[in-house]
C-alpha cells in the first residue's frame, strides 16, 4: 500500500502536488488535465542536492502510473533511475526517489528488486536524518511487506507481518505529515489484523476512516474499509465484512488504483463465497479478473512503447558516452588512462575519507621494459603490456581503480577499513607477473618483472603519487622485482618504510 508524498516544498512543482490530491479524491479527469499542464512546464532547475531531479521524475512516474499512462510512467521511471545512477546515492533526494522507485518496481512485477530498493531507501533516509522522508520510506516498505504477507504461506506471512508492524510503528512514532500518517496508520492496521490483533486493528482502521473522510482522501478511506472487512471476516461477521469490502472496492475503483482494486475484489469474492452469495462472488471475481487483465494489457502495451523509446534514447546516449570513453581509456590495454585517472581519483579519495577508509595508491613500473622492446620488438612489448594489464585486473578487486599512467607505468587506487590492502594487492601483482609464463609473448627474451611503490592516505592524489614514486625508485635501487611501502618520514627526515 502506498501513499504519494512530494519530496518537500520547493522541490516538486505545486501542480504535481495538486495532481496527487485530485487523484486521491477520485477526480481523474481533472487530474489528467492538470498533469499534462505540469509536464509541459518541465522540471524546475535546482542545485540543492543530487537526487532532487530524479525525485521529481519518479514522482511524475507514479502519477502517470495511477492515471493509467503506463508508457509515460515507465519512461519517466527509467530516466529517473539513469539520473540517480550518475552520482553517489545519499541524502534526502536519493532516499525518497528510491522509495518511489521501489513501489513502481513492485507494480511492474520486479519484486525482488523492489524490496531491495525499498530497504535501501529506508537506510538512506535514516542516514540523512530527515524524519518526514524516513516516515514515507517506512510506509512504503511496510505496505509492501503486508502485501507479500497476504500472498505468502502461513509461516512466511507471520514473519512479513511482524516486520511490517515494526517498521510501520517506527514511522508512526515520527509524527509525520497528515497524508503520510494516514498511510502509515492504514498499513499498520492491516499488519495488526494479519497478526490476529483484531481489536487494535479495528480501532486503527476506524481512525484511518475518520481521518480519510475529513481530508477527502479516498485512498485512506478504501484502506480503512478493507481492514475493517478483514477484521469482521476474522470475527465471523460476514455480512458486515461484505459491506466493508464492497465499499473498499468502490473507492479503489474511483481512484483508479488497480493493485488495491485487485486485492480488495479477491477478498470480497472470498467473503461472498463464505456467505453462499454466488451472485456477489461472481461479480467480485469478474471485477478482479477485469482489474488483472487491465493491469496486464496496459503494462504489456506500455512496456513495448517504453522499450522502443528507451532503445532510441539509449542509442544516442551510448554514442555520447563512447566519445567520453575514448578520451579516458587507454587504447592499448583498455584500462583507464591518465586523464581518466586524474578525473576519477578525487571522487575515489573523497568517498574513502567520508567512509573512514584508508586510501592506497599502488604505483607499478615494469622492470627492464626497454630490453623487452629491444630484444623482442615493439609489437611484443605492446603484447606484454596488455598481459600485465590483465594480471593487474585479475589481482585487484572489482571496485579498485586500475589505470595505465604512461608508458610502462600503472596505478591502482583502492581503499580498506584500516587493513593493509595496498601492500597485499601490490605483492599479489608482483608475484603474478614474476611467475607468469612469458614464452608465448616474448619467446627467449628476458621476462619482465615489476617494481611497486605503495603509499597510504590521507592526502591528495598528487601527495599519494609522490610518496609512492619515492619508494618505487627505492625498490628499483634495491634490485627490482619487489614492493616498497611508504609509511612516513622519521624524526631525522629519513624515509621510514617497509
Amino acid at each position: 500500500m502506498e501513499q504519494d508524498k512530494p519530496l518537500s516544498a520547493g522541490q516538486v512543482p505545486d501542480s504535481d502536488i495538486q495532481v496527487r490530491r485530485l487523484l486521491q479524491a477520485g477526480q481523474l479527469a481533472a487530474a489528467n488535465a492538470l498533469f499534462d499542464e505540469s509536464l509541459a512546464g518541465g522540471i524546475p532547475a535546482t542545485e540543492e542536492e543530487h537526487g532532487v531531479r530524479a525525485g521529481v521524475l519518479v514522482n511524475r512516474a507514479m502519477l502517470a502510473w495511477r492515471l493509467g499512462r503506463i508508457p509515460l510512467s515507465l519512461e519517466l521511471a527509467a530516466e529517473a533511475w539513469t539520473e540517480l545512477g550518475t552520482g553517489h546515492q545519499e541524502g534526502v533526494g536519493a532516499a525518497y526517489t528510491l522509495g518511489m522507485l521501489g513501489y513502481l518496481l513492485e507494480g511492474i512485477g520486479n519484486r525482488r528488486a523492489a524490496l531491495e530498493t525499498l530497504r535501501v531507501s529506508v537506510r538512506l533516509a535514516r542516514d540523512c536524518g530527515n524524519t518526514m522522508v524516513l516516515a514515507t520510506c517506512l510506509q512504503r516498505l511496510g505496505g509492501t511487506l503486508n502485501f507479500r504477507a497476504i500472498e505468502a504461506p502461513a509461516d512466511e506471512a507471520q514473519a512479513n507481518f511482524t516486520e511490517a508492524r515494526s517498521v510501520l510503528a517506527e514511522g508512526l512514532g515520527l509524527h509525520a505529515e497528515p497524508s503520510v500518517y494516514r498511510a502509515l496508520l492504514g498499513a499498520y492496521s492491516r499488519s495488526l489484523a494479519g497478526l490476529g490483533e483484531l481489536t487494535a486493528a479495528a480501532e486503527a482502521a476506524r481512525q484511518v476512516l475518520r481521518l480519510g473522510t475529513k481530508a477527502e482522501d479516498r485512498w485512506a478511506i478504501a484502506v480503512g474499509e478493507w481492514v475493517l472487512a478483514v477484521v469482521s471476516r476474522a470475527r465471523g461477521q460476514l455480512i458486515e465484512a461484505r459491506t466493508f469490502a464492497a465499499r473498499a472496492v468502490t473507492n479503489a475503483d474511483r481512484i483508479n488504483d488497480t493493485s488495491l482494486l485487485l486485492r480488495f475484489s479477491l477478498d470480497l469474492a472470498d467473503i461472498c463465497g463464505e456467505l453462499d452469495d454466488s451472485i456477489g462472488e461472481s461479480a467480485a471475481l469478474r471485477r478482479s479478473v477485469a482489474a488483472a487483465r487491465k493491469a496486464a494489457d496496459t503494462l504489456r502495451e506500455g512496456l513495448g512503447q517504453a522499450m522502443e523509446q528507451r532503445r532510441l534514447a539509449a542509442a544516442a546516449q551510448r554514442m555520447a558516452m563512447a566519445a567520453q570513453e575514448v578520451a579516458s581509456r587507454d587504447p592499448l590495454t583498455g584500462l583507464v588512462n591518465r586523464l581518466g585517472l586524474e578525473r576519477s581519483a578525487p571522487d575515489v579519495i573523497a568517498a574513502a575519507e567520508q567512509d573512514g577508509r584508508t586510501i592506497w595508491l599502488v604505483l607499478v613500473d615494469v622492470d627492464w621494459f626497454k630490453g623487452v622492446n629491444d630484444d623482442a620488438g615493439h609489437a611484443a612489448g605492446d603484447a606484454a603490456l596488455r598481459e600485465i594489464a590483465q594480471l593487474l585486473q585479475a589481482e585487484c578487486r572489482a571496485d579498485d581503480l586500475v589505470a595505465r599512467w604512461a608508458g610502462d607505468e600503472f596505478v591502482v587506487l583502492l581503499s580498506d577499513l584500516g587493513g593493509d590492502a595496498g601492500p597485499v594487492v601490490a605483492e599479489r601483482v608482483r608475484a603474478a607477473v614474476a611467475k607468469h609464463s612469458w614464452t608465448m609473448v616474448l619467446g627467449t627474451a628476458r621476462p619482465p618483472t615489476v617494481s611497486i611503490g605503495v603509499a597510504a592516505g590521507p592526502g591528495t592524489f598528487d601527495d599519494l603519487f609522490a610518496a609512492a614514486d619515492i619508494v618505487l625508485y627505492q625498490a628499483k635501487r634495491q634490485g627490482r622485482n619487489r614492493v616498497a611501502v611508504f609509511r612516513q618520514f622519521n624524526d631525522l627526515g629519513e624515509l621510514a618504510n617497509d
